[in-house]
């Protein structure tokens, strides 16, 4: 699916796709004038090897700063992750200003507008579905997706008209995709997740682990 030279389709600062999503956007520009209050853009370079793909921003995260996981608990795991595992450089400061740069991997999100309480429908899933499924074939040296969390997962399948039931989500679970691409499941790492236990650092760094293996 892959091919190179592709630019990807990417929503418009202005899409009105998901009415729910330009209500709750209009809202925060409202409150927060001074807040990125607009789709949030991928981050990392196309040529990448590694595509991590997150639910969707978080209000006063990436809606805020402009970055994926950029100002919010979940960035807190992310980032030094990254770093950790020589896919990013730099320090991770929780501003889109801090300087530092991913290494062949790329983020995005299943969603690229901040839904209410972070939990989005069905229908605004499948109206960002073809900006991810653009980003995808885009490029072309793309060798391993990490899902995290359950809604990541299920874009990630629909994407490629693959069954959620053929396919279940389960923490460092491996689904082989087409065009030799395989996907790795990760429980999300939000802040209910990692205050619960239910994912701890080392689960996570466990997935990049394996994610490493693959590429």
């Amino acid at each position: 699916m892959p091919t190179a030279d592709k630019e990807p389709i990417t929503p418009a600062p202005d899409c009105n796709l998901c009415p729910r999503l330009v209500d709750y956007r209009n809202a925060s520009k409202r409150t927060y004038p001074d807040w990125h209050n607009a789709p949030v853009p991928s981050f990392g370079e196309l040529s990448s090897r590694i595509l991590v793909v997150g639910l969707a921003p978080g209000l006063k995260g990436a809606n805020q700063t402009g970055r994926p996981f950029t100002g919010d608990a979940a960035g807190d795991l992310l980032y030094p992750t990254m770093i950790k595992y020589g896919l990013a450089t730099g320090d991770y400061n929780a501003k889109p200003d801090d300087g530092m740069m991913l290494t062949d991997c790329r983020i995005a999100n299943a969603v690229r507008c901040v839904p209410p309480l972070n939990k989005v429908v069905a229908a605004e899933i499948s109206a960002c579905r073809p900006f991810l499924a653009s980003e995808i074939s885009a490029m072309p040296n793309l060798k391993v997706i990490i899902a995290l969390g359950g809604v990541a997962h299920g874009a990630v399948l629909s994407v490629f008209g693959l069954k959620k039931a053929a396919h279940r989500f389960a923490h460092e679970a491996s689904h082989d995709l087409p065009g030799d691409l395989t996907m790795i499941d990760s429980y999300h790492c939000s802040r209910y997740n990692t205050n619960t236990g239910r994912l701890t650092e080392a689960m996570f760094h466990s997935v990049f682990e394996r994610a490493l293996t693959r590429i």
